[in-house]
């Protein structure tokens, strides 16, 4: 079928259907006799004929640094229900926490084979800074804050710091950190600096050997916790980047006989599906990860179906979430 025969039986001009597919505006009523047309057909516009036409290729690329991630699934299903709705497809790429990876794909990506990149990085690294600035198509950084670059980020500061001084409410008194580097701006140098500031206005100083620093997984936060254990026993009180690594303290301490909720208060930081279903269940805080991929997805489609030239960065909240891992 063409556009001129599907205008005729939907009662409508070429035009009106032309906007329809290219998500013009159509009014209500005869966007729902195209529909209606295009449905009882079967009717698909041919993507390589619309890509030669409007120079788009309706497809935004997407990478993510772990494929098993909670975090990143929750911000790829964000984007994934806006670019639907706006008749975008997605295509994803896996960086492996590599950020040579991440340039490659990048680059990949740039060669025109997708309209724009929503990228959710974890180094910041000078040379990944250099590419993106250098991108022909729009970039959105997503879960990292960036200047010179439109992005969505969460407030990992004060988030770690509420943590902190949850912790500090309850009478600890010797409280330990567990994170990830402080070359991931957001999970690593955010939250410990949150962590160390709470402490401060405390009047407590993070002492030496009270820091450990590992990677994203539950075994890392096994190690350190144990190493944080056997260099500060008197420990009453564990913050730690994420949820995942909070698991691997959770199971150290429980090997040792420490009641968590009592002996040792307990913190993550993701609100994942772990955190509800560990024991005791885990205080962490709720960051807003969908809201995250949706606010992606609306942000580079502003860039290349409005033109809009402006940067633009958006710091979304968080919720404090009090369960058993933290006491009564």
């Amino acid at each position: 079928m063409t556009i001129r025969e599907i205008a005729t039986l939907a009662g409508v001009s070429t035009a009106a259907v032309s906007r329809y597919f290219n998500n013009g505006y159509v009014g209500e009523e005869k966007r729902a006799a195209i529909r209606k047309v295009v449905e009882d057909t079967g009717y698909l516009p041919s993507l390589q004929a619309q890509t030669l036409r409007t120079k788009r290729t309706k497809t935004i690329g997407v990478i993510v640094p772990k494929i098993d991630s909670y975090s990143a699934g929750q911000v790829v299903a964000g984007i994934t229900s806006v670019l639907e709705e706006r008749g975008y497809r997605l295509l994803l790429a896996v960086s492996d926490q590599n950020p040579e990876k991440e340039l490659e794909y990048l680059a990949v990506l740039g060669e025109k084979q997708v309209d724009g990149v929503i990228l959710l990085a974890t180094l910041l690294s000078a040379r990944l800074k250099k590419k993106v600035r250098q991108m022909p198509v729009p970039v959105v950084l997503a879960g990292q804050h960036m200047k010179g670059c439109d992005c969505v980020y969460h407030d990992d500061y004060h988030a770690m710091h509420d943590v902190t001084e949850l912790l500090l409410s309850k009478g600890c008194k010797s409280i330990c950190y567990i994170g990830v580097t402080d070359r991931d701006q957001a999970v690593g140098a955010e939250r410990v600096r949150g962590f160390a500031d709470a402490l401060a206005k405390a009047g407590l100083p993070v002492p030496e050997g009270y820091v450990e620093t590992g990677d994203f997984t539950i075994a890392s936060g096994y190690q350190s916790m144990r190493a944080l254990c056997q260099k500060n026993p008197d420990v009453d009180g564990v913050v730690c980047a994420t949820d995942e690594i909070a698991a691997g303290a959770m199971k150290y301490l429980r090997e040792r006989g420490i009641i968590i909720g009592r002996d040792v208060l307990l913190t993550g930081q993701g609100d994942s599906v772990l955190a509800a279903n560990v024991s005791p269940s885990l205080t962490t805080i709720r960051f807003y990860y969908e809201k995250c991929g949706e606010e992606s997805a609306s942000m580079i489609l502003e860039r290349i179906e409005q033109g809009r030239s402006s940067l633009r960065e958006l710091k979304l909240g968080y919720e404090l979430v009090e369960q058993e891992s933290t006491g009564e």
